[in-house]
């Protein structure tokens, strides 16, 4: 069964998604306080983590970064307020989607599922097994096939959806954020492209881009992302 760690200090909330998710037959650890799940994600090993963003004492956007520091389990962060800047700001922390409160259960299943087969596979490849980028900042292999990306020999650790995104952008010359929203987090949905730009954001970061001067994953203007290998 998918494990499931959910962090959550509103016990009524909280017990209500530990009920629901049980019932979707998910095997749910629930804890109230940041350091609690920080200390459970070592003993509980989740699939998946459904981190509320606004905790008591250590906070959700903290849990993230240090989650982050040592783990790429996905993320689902869950904010009350829904608020542009908290969203944007969680997702550059290192989350990988995210829930408005009060959390639907239908809805965070899907989320659930949908971060669930982003760990188990890549996109299709177009018949490209590998790539080599070569940029100023040494080179860059993507191995599509090994679900592996290395910069100057060095393995480079991605998440979920930056791993998911980089193999998308990688396979195609360019892509529009809807079809990117639909090809990694399986969003339907229009005007969401914070999920996207927050992402491309990190996975500059770890690739080694320069500030204001990407060379891998470029932007186009009014349309999306491109990716350069060149």
């Amino acid at each position: 069964m998918p494990r499931v760690l959910l962090i959550e200090d509103d016990r009524a909330v909280r017990e209500g998604v530990l009920l629901a998710l049980s019932r979707q037959g998910h095997d749910v650890a629930a804890v109230g306080t940041g350091e609690d799940g920080l200390a459970r994600l070592r003993s509980f090993r989740p699939d998946v983590v459904v981190l509320d963003l606004m905790l008591p004492g250590l906070s959700g956007l903290e849990v993230c970064r240090r989650i982050r520091t040592e783990d790429q389990v996905p993320i689902i962060m869950a904010t009350a307020r829904g608020d542009d800047t908290d969203i944007v700001v969680g997702l550059e922390a290192g989350a990988d989607d995210y829930v408005v409160k009060p959390v639907q259960a239908r809805v965070l299943e899907a989320r659930i599922r949908a971060v669930l087969r982003r760990v188990g596979g890549a996109p299709a490849d177009g018949g490209i097994p590998k790539i080599e980028a070569h940029g100023e900042n040494g080179e860059l292999a993507i191995d599509r096939s090994g679900l592996a990306v290395t910069r100057q020999g060095v393995p480079v650790s991605l998440a979920p959806s930056e791993l998911r995104l980089l193999l998308t952008l990688s396979a195609s010359p360019g892509q529009v954020r809807q079809q990117l929203l639909e090809a990694v987090w399986e969003h339907s949905y229009h005007g969401d492209s914070r999920l996207v730009d927050a992402c491309v954001k990190r996975l500059r970061t770890k690739m080694g881009e320069p500030a204001g001067q990407p060379r891998y994953i470029q932007t186009v203007r009014g349309f999306g992302y491109r990716f350069q290998s060149r």
